[in-house]
């Protein structure tokens, strides 16, 4: 099996509906959806199916029990760690094929001890200061299609 030139990985993710775009979005750019449990939800669920619609037989998708698995299946991880608290934005860093998108929880983000791990890894999308997040779906396409603007995984 070849490995995937974008790697998502959502650290325990809670709203379906977020994680069935997110992985229809996989599948427009040929990218594999990591999901870390614990999943808030089952992944038969219809609100997962419906926003995920009939793309989601596509989805290059691993379900893992924690961040150690995911660090031994993508020993190249290479991670970006989206977070409101990013010192750099999405924008000002180089990307590379094989790299790895990691989005948190959309109550609690990711855990510190991800953060410690990668302290050089944080990056932010810009927002104003009244807007405590942006939602998880949302941010996930803004980092892929950046991500694809850099390294073409598809082109018009």
């Amino acid at each position: 099996m070849t490995s995937p030139k974008l790697n998502i990985v959502l650290y325990a993710p809670e709203i379906p509906p977020n994680t069935g775009n997110i992985g229809r979005s996989c599948v427009a750019l040929g990218a594999k959806l990591w999901l870390i449990e614990p999943l808030g939800f089952d992944l038969g669920e219809k609100a997962i199916r419906r926003s995920g619609m009939d793309y989601w037989k596509f989805l290059d998708l691993e379900v893992i029990p924690s961040w150690n698995v995911l660090v031994e299946r993508i020993p190249q991880l290479n991670p970006w760690l989206f977070t409101k608290h990013g010192d750099k934005s999405h924008t000002d860093v180089v990307y590379r094929e094989h790299d790895t998108l990691v989005f948190g929880s959309e109550s609690s983000g990711l855990p510190e001890f991800v953060h410690q791990s990668y302290p050089d890894r944080h990056l932010r999308i810009p927002m104003n200061p009244e807007v405590r997040s942006i939602n998880l779906a949302t941010a996930a396409g803004i980092a892929m299609y950046e991500f694809n603007r850099q390294v073409p995984l598809v082109t018009i």
